[in-house]
């Protein structure tokens, strides 16, 4: 079969236009490289000099490879050029009228066949593509950057657009190398269309001085696994850019949750647009350093001392529980694993002893150490063990009124000024605490599944906590070698009041048909380094724990664009759990 497009050309040659020339030249095209003007064509033809000459350092090719590929691009500054090629690439600034000013010129240029797209992340391609009297041969290829290592491109059809022009496209996009996904026309497409609404989102939490920008940061980070935290990414990305982005996806969506966050406009208006300006949520070196100036020391300094914990308790039998506890007698504190029944606590132990051995085969821990936190554990049936418990963590059925009821019985059970903690993940902690005589010693410790493995654990003060019980679950995590972070007791705290909108929205794109499961899942994690795609992480946390959360957090807050997608309702209704069914968004019997 015929190579598609064996002559390109890149109208206008920044980042990332001279980017896509360059990767589109090594696969032995012909591209034009098109630019405004003079001085602008040869500042672009330098620039792809010196990007190849530092391929050439790095050893990601040959210099008789980069003199080939250089031979193969031509840059000048008259748009006319356009007529020689196939597929014309338009990579200008995210001016709308620019845009459309430029595809109406190279509709009257180009010969009927050549195909027009443009790299626009965030506007419409079919108004783009209404400034020409070809839509069907106009669509959008969305590039990332850097184009030399980020696989992902997207292949945007307008409800115009031929097939055979996006097969093409994606054709090309293969033979670059790269990995194409199908996408509608809809602001952001598929990449930006989930993560800006979640950066937005971040942005306003911030701004609310509900948590600091650190402890967003560090708990989607450390609590998802994600390369870098939001506001890291915002500083990264542009405060400007991501701004005009969400200004677009709002002006199609009409969803508040993609009106930006008043704070970026700030910012913005301040000239503080994050790293190429040397400020922006955090502040760095030097304007494009990526060095971070440490800001005021953190932690637990200026902070009123905790109370002393000398030994622990641990109640519920189940995964959580008996993880919490293994974290906590390798720190070295005295455990009490209690469950309804000593047969329960006991079976507790033995999978705390299967984990700890686990960790010995795997060279985690050696075997005096799990002797030692093994010695440490006594489990028990009877709550009235805890009498003496300096501190006590629930983690038992995520139900509100079980909760409230073990509240209620720790109260009669423990001493005064013994800290009692829920494990929650999205019920509300003050709930448990006026369970209880003594609100002012309950306090939220969400710790992520699982427990031994994940640093990150969310401390949830309540309007009630007291400072000192605070300071005494940070000074536990801390000697527990958790990476705390603080909140307030809102739905879904940090993590997950910013992790499941997103995994919402995700859903509705499905539902629309606006893309595939496969399609979105590779495009989150080729297009923004997430270790999962949505989907396959909705099926791991299971679609009914999800849809709960969904709803908590849709109660909570009351914002339309956080209601569950009915998508998720009806496959719960069906008993598509997930992997613990056998069948979510993808069916895990037959693997």
């Amino acid at each position: 079969m015929e190579r598609p497009f064996p002559t390109v050309a890149v109208v206008g040659l920044g980042t990332m236009g001279a980017g896509v020339a360059v990767a589109v030249a090594r696969s032995g095209r012909r591209v034009i490289g098109i630019e405004a003007d003079q001085a602008s064509a040869a500042r672009a033809l330098a620039r792809i000099e010196e990007a190849t000459a530092h391929a050439v350092e790095r050893e990601r090719f040959t210099p008789e490879a980069r003199s080939a590929l250089l031979a193969l691009i031509s840059v000048g500054h008259d748009l006319q050029a356009a007529a020689g090629a196939d597929l014309v690439i338009e990579e200008v600034p995210e001016q709308l009228e620019l845009k459309r000013r430029i595809f109406a010129d190279l509709d009257r240029i180009c010969p009927p066949a050549t195909v027009l797209a443009t790299g626009t992340t965030a506007l419409s391609v079919t108004r783009i593509a209404a400034a020409t009297a070809r839509p069907e041969r106009v669509l959008g290829v969305h590039f990332f950057n850097p184009v030399h290592s980020m696989r992902l491109v997207e292949v945007v059809r307008t409800v115009l657009t031929s097939p055979q022009a996006a097969e093409d496209v994606a054709a090309l996009a293969r033979e670059l190398d790269k990995e194409p996904v199908a996408a509608g026309d809809r602001a952001g497409f598929i990449v930006n269309g989930l993560l800006f609404a979640y950066l937005n989102q971040a942005a306003a939490m911030f701004e609310s001085r509900y948590a600091t920008r650190e402890d967003i940061d560090a708990a989607m980070r450390l609590g998802c696994g994600l390369p870098m935290g939001p506001l890291a990414l915002l500083d990264l990305i542009g405060i400007d850019t991501a701004r005009t982005v969400l200004e677009a996806m709002y002006e199609q969506s009409k969803d508040r949750l993609h009106a930006p966050a008043p704070i970026l406009g700030q910012l913005a208006a301040a000239g503080l647009l994050g790293r190429k300006s040397g400020r922006g949520f955090y502040t760095y070196e030097a304007p494009g350093s990526s060095k971070v100036v440490a800001g005021p020391a953190a932690g637990l300094a200026g902070r009123v001392a905790g109370r002393e914990v000398r030994s622990v308790g641990v109640c519920g039998s189940g995964t959580m529980a008996t993880g919490i506890a293994e974290v906590l007698a390798k720190a070295g504190y005295p455990v009490l694993l209690a469950a309804r029944s000593q047969e329960k606590a006991d079976r507790a132990k033995a999978q705390l002893a299967k984990s700890l051995e686990r960790s010995v085969a795997k060279g985690r821990l050696t075997a005096e150490q799990r002797d030692a936190a093994l010695a440490l554990t006594t489990p028990t049936g009877q709550y009235a063990d805890l009498a003496e418990a300096d501190l006590v963590v629930e983690a038992v059925a995520e139900d509100l009124e079980v909760k409230r009821e073990l509240f209620a019985t720790l109260d009669k059970i423990c001493k005064p000024g013994a800290v009692l903690a829920t494990t929650t993940s999205s019920l509300p902690v003050i709930s448990c605490a006026t369970a209880t005589s003594r609100p002012q010693d309950v306090i939220g410790m969400h710790f992520f599944n699982p427990a031994p493995a994940m640093k990150l654990v969310e401390v949830v003060s309540t309007v009630l906590t007291a400072e000192d019980v605070t300071s005494t679950v940070l000074e536990l995590c801390g000697k527990a070698r958790k990476h705390a972070v603080e909140c307030g007791d809102r739905a879904g705290f940090i993590v997950n009041a910013l992790l499941f909108p997103y995994l919402n929205d995700a859903v509705r794109m499905l539902q629309e048909h606006y893309a595939t499961v496969d399609d979105i899942d590779t495009a989150m994690k080729l297009g923004c380094g997430y270790p999962m795609g949505p989907f396959e992480l909705l099926d791991v946390v299971g679609l009914d724990v999800s849809l709960t959360i969904e709803q908590v957090l849709h109660q909570e807050f009351r914002e339309p664009g956080l209601a569950a997608a009915p998508l998720l309702e009806h496959l719960v209704a069906a008993g598509c759990l997930g992997r613990k069914s056998g069948r979510g968004f993808r069916d895990h019997a037959r693997r």
